[in-house]
């Protein structure tokens, strides 16, 4: 069962969301969260609602990312590839059109806690808005996130320091390299260095973007 943490100031729209998602019930937990929350804890991913808080900017994108230190999906009307690059850049992990279906928002949910990056189609491929494309992705079908990690593993960082990096709890990388690890066919952090050395992996995956466009 996925915990998902709504963040919007408006009970209609969590509501309208959570009826959306009724039937995926069995896989799928909704609960609401103020814009205003001190802190996010006991979820597993967020979907940001950018229509509702008064600041949806992209510095309040970014601050959200940090404070849960759980996947972040933007969720919005506005389906313009530079925002949806800079909100990426920002530290989402999704960024989904309003006109999505129930399953499909759900399916989505389902994907970005598995370690993907997801896009809506309107936006697609996704490489197009993560810089292009990653080490990993056709050999391992490694994530850009899991390559990320490897990236990092690969260059010593420790899984605290990842964590901060990437304003992720130090849960949420364990399993990034948990499902990394079997993708590359690995199990120890010294193989996975070698791994990462034997097939490219020499810059983190990033993204380019304009200055700040707003979410709305």
């Amino acid at each position: 069962m996925i915990r998902l943490a709504i963040v919007n100031d408006y009970e209609l729209v969590v509501a309208g969301v959570a009826a959306m998602l009724a039937n995926d019930r069995h896989r799928i937990r909704v609960t609401a969260i103020a814009p205003a929350a001190g802190s996010i804890d006991g979820v597993d991913v967020v979907l940001y609602d950018t229509f509702g808080p008064v600041d949806s900017s992209m510095a309040f994108l970014e601050v959200l990312v940090r404070r849960s230190r759980v996947p972040v999906i933007v969720y919005t009307w506005k389906l313009q590839p530079a925002v949806a690059r800079e909100a990426l850049r920002r530290g989402a992990s999704g960024y989904l059109s309003k006109a999505l279906t129930g399953s499909q928002i759900a399916d989505a949910v389902e994907a970005v806690v598995d370690g993907d990056i997801v896009i809506s189609p309107e936006l697609r491929p996704v490489e197009d808005l993560v810089g292009g494309d990653w080490p990993g992705r056709r050999l391992a079908d490694l994530s850009a996130r899991e390559a990320e990690i490897i990236t990092m593993i690969a260059a010593g960082m420790s899984n605290q320091e990842i964590a901060d990096r990437n304003y992720l709890s130090i849960n949420s990388v364990k399993t990034y390299i948990r499902t990394a690890y079997r993708k590359i066919g690995v199990q120890r952090r010294s193989q996975a260095v070698r791994w990462a050395l034997e097939h490219g992996f020499a810059a983190t995956p990033d993204t380019t973007a304009p200055t700040e466009p707003a979410l709305r």
